[in-house]
């Protein structure tokens, strides 16, 4: 007798400060994202900065988490990667007493405070765009990083399409 396949849940997190320029990417995604119906077992959020809520949100079990943000690879503007984290290569625990300030928890300090709570969903995947400018206020994203906003929501959805399989958590 065989297994039944359950549905997979994922969740698709836009984090990042709308008020820091392209660092609003990962919020302009999950708006866009929003806009589209979405696969059975799909959760689009934006969590802007706050990484405590996504932390939280995650452990309340799901298979899969992409997040989508920018971060400087050394490429043009614009630029998307995907990069997978496995949950070894998140270094560092989350130490009894350690102070974590619920508005500055970073992707991968978001991703030890949920590895050292168990929380661990089977798999992780970012999707980030090589910034122009994130240092400066600014609530516009560049023209660059603007125009990548689509082809990331295309490259979310392909990356949905594959963690909804059973092949992708095979080791």
């Amino acid at each position: 007798m065989t297994e039944p396949e359950f549905e997979k849940q994922v969740l698709v997190a836009g984090v990042g400060n709308a008020f820091l320029a392209d660092d609003g990417f990962g919020g302009a995604v999950a708006r866009a994202m929003q806009e589209r119906e979405q696969p059975s077992g799909v959760t689009v959020m934006d969590f802007g900065t706050g990484g405590l809520d996504l932390a939280y949100e995650v452990m309340r079990g799901y298979d899969a988490l992409v997040i989508v943000d920018v971060s400087r690879q050394g490429g043009e503007p614009g630029t998307l990667y995907v990069i997978e984290p496995g949950e070894d290569e998140v270094e560092g625990s989350i130490e009894d007493g350690e102070t974590i300030d619920p508005h500055a928890m970073d992707p991968r300090t978001m991703l030890r405070f949920v590895k050292a709570v168990g929380g661990w969903p089977g798999k992780v995947v970012v999707i980030a765009c090589e910034p122009a400018a994130v240092e400066a206020m600014g609530m516009e994203l560049s023209d660059e990083v603007a125009a990548a906003v689509e082809r990331a929501v295309d490259l979310v959805h392909g990356q949905i399409d594959a963690l909804r399989t059973e092949r992708a958590y095979r080791g």
